[in-house]
């Protein structure tokens, strides 16, 4: 059997003959949907102090972010409220992960190694499960779901 991203589709337009296309490779793969339900283990909490929110301006995908920090400003606990596809609660289940211990200088520059990642300016960042969702980066309309939890991160953590 081909791979999924072998097989072609055949489109006809109105007195045209068909045009053939290669379909990209499946972006919603189960380990994307797993990361994605995998979220529920940090829920929303009212009682985190640092609070902050992001929405995508390509999408409309928002997050909502809370946390609490420790004496020195890392992060010890967190809460994420999304209303995002699941590639946008992949990449906050892979911040939710690798959040803790971080301080707002850790998550500016992942943000911004992020960002230059999605661009094609730069290598993945070193920031645990972002793997899952690389086969995104082929698809700019998901890059704003991606940056959702950095985003609100920050501005949680600015004020």
């Amino acid at each position: 059997m081909p791979h999924r991203a072998d097989r072609t589709v055949t489109t006809p337009t109105a007195n045209k003959p068909a045009v053939m296309a290669t379909r990209p490779a499946t972006l919603y793969t189960s380990d994307v949907l797993a990361a994605a339900t995998g979220l529920a283990a940090w829920p929303w909490n009212d009682g985190l102090p640092h609070k902050g929110e992001a929405r995508s301006r390509t999408c409309g995908s928002a997050l909502a972010i809370g946390f609490a920090l420790n004496a020195t400003g890392h992060v010890v606990d967190l809460g994420i409220r999304t209303h995002a596809c699941a590639i946008g609660q992949a990449a906050a289940f892979a911040f939710a992960q690798g959040a803790p211990g971080r301080d707002f200088a850790d998550i500016a520059a992942a943000r911004a190694a992020l960002g230059l990642w999605l661009a094609g300016e730069g290598d993945l960042p070193a920031w645990p499960g972002l793997g899952v969702i690389a086969k995104a980066r082929a698809y700019p309309s998901r890059h704003g779901a991606i940056v959702l939890a950095w985003d609100a991160a920050l501005e949680a953590l600015k004020r």
